[in-house]
């Protein structure tokens, strides 16, 4: 039965992130043959080569990162919906912890999945009615002078400091080392990308806890 899901979760995630390839490569092409205008293939490819340089190595990180902590099913459907580190794996991580699951099981599997598709959905329709309501007002309190600009500024923070809060106090003998890794990565590469930072505050902290376990301190 176990290999079953895992089977038809693999097929399906495959499926869907290639139809999502496919889909976003569709819609510069539409507009390049609409109006006939394509790129150069030397200054396209100009462009590519440097990109992929920076973001092969974060493809593959992010990969490797997300996969333990939100399960294959997880992985998959926030691949496919996007917006990973702000919303889909604060999610998933906030609804294995309130079921008391692990992301590792079957059981933290599924919760994992559940979460992740019911926030994409809600996240849609959300967007959708902030976008309609919102749009005539959100240039002026977005605006520089506006009393609201600050919160905007401050929104990915709050949201990861009260999500590590509580993971922090369980396990506060593991946090200083990857915390202090973490500044010292971003002091010599302040511009390093949040996926390839999360994985070596990752290997950090597992380096770390493996560590103290094998000295008797946790």
């Amino acid at each position: 039965m176990q290999k079953n899901y895992f089977d038809r979760v693999h097929r399906w995630g495959i499926l869907w992130n290639i139809g999502a390839l496919i889909m976003l490569l569709a819609i510069p092409v539409a507009i390049s043959a609409n109006f006939n205008a394509w790129p150069e293939l030397s200054t396209l490819w100009s462009v590519l080569s440097k990109l992929m340089l920076l973001y092969w190595v974060t493809a593959v990180i992010e990969v490797i990162t997300y996969v333990p902590m939100l399960g294959a099913g997880g992985t998959y459907l926030s691949f496919v919906t996007g917006n990973i580190t702000n919303l889909k794996l604060p999610v998933g991580l906030a609804a294995m912890e309130n079921a008391n699951v692990r992301a590792n099981t079957e059981e933290g599997e599924v919760v994992s999945t559940i979460a992740i598709g019911v926030s994409s959905i809600t996240t849609t329709v959300i967007i959708a009615v902030g976008v309609l309501a919102f749009s005539p007002v959100l240039p002026l309190i977005t605006a520089e002078g506006s009393a609201f600009k600050p919160a905007f500024e401050w929104v990915l923070p709050a949201l990861f400091g009260a999500l590590g809060a509580s993971y922090f106090a369980k396990h506060w003998k593991l946090v200083p080392l990857p915390v202090i890794v973490g500044v010292i990565v971003l002091i010599f590469s302040p511009t390093m990308g949040v996926g390839t930072l999360m994985f070596v505050t990752i290997v950090a902290a597992v380096l770390g806890a493996f560590v103290m376990v094998k000295k008797n301190w946790l």
